[in-house]
């Protein structure tokens, strides 16, 4: 066989890729952050003085599943750009900053590092305007998707930062426990 693929059969290619991407992307996001007990409900986390910026709780659910399905998208893209110069780069890259953004809801949210996880944002950052420009190396459309996931990090390093000013002691920030007590 030498002849080669047409378009349709490269669109398939992709699709199949992102077939498995993005409800694995999606799946390990929402694991992390079910496991971290991330969010509304998390004791420690709603003790907290929050910044007036802070949306309210089921936005970061929907920003969250839209993020991690472009994330998926951009990663289908990439692994279906063989031959790609920095394609093995981008791709490790990606898994390195999807490894940090799987770390952050455990540090944040279980481990109440507030300080640590501002870091790890930063990082994030960083690795993910460095996965941009690699990307658009080989698909400017998978650069292009990662575009809101990193204006997304850019206001959680936002929030975070503020949470910390707000409470500078959150690590040890000890929430009262529930009550099953009936009072009249």
């Amino acid at each position: 066989m030498t002849a080669i693929a047409s378009k349709a059969q490269l669109r398939m290619s992709l699709l199949r890729y992102a077939l498995v991407t993005v409800p694995l992307v999606l799946l390990l996001g929402t694991a992390s952050g079910r496991i971290a007990g991330s969010g509304d409900g998390n004791r420690w986390f709603d003790a907290l003085a929050k910044p007036d910026i802070m949306p309210p709780g089921w936005v970061f659910g929907a920003a969250w599943t839209l993020l991690y399905v472009l994330l998926g998208l951009a990663l289908a893209m990439l692994l279906h750009a063989r031959g790609a110069r920095w394609r093995g780069a981008a791709i490790a890259l990606f898994l390195v900053q999807l490894a940090l953004n799987l770390a952050w809801p455990p540090l944040f949210f279980a481990f109440h590092e507030v300080g640590w996880a501002l870091a790890l944002i930063g990082a994030m950052i960083v690795g993910t305007v460095v996965l941009a420009v690699l990307a658009w190396w080989i698909r400017k459309r998978a650069a292009l998707l990662l575009l809101p996931y990193l204006a997304w990090l850019c206001f959680a390093a936002l929030l975070t930062a503020e949470i910390l000013r707000l409470n500078p002691d959150a690590g040890g920030l000890v929430p009262q426990p529930a009550s099953t007590d009936i009072v009249l």
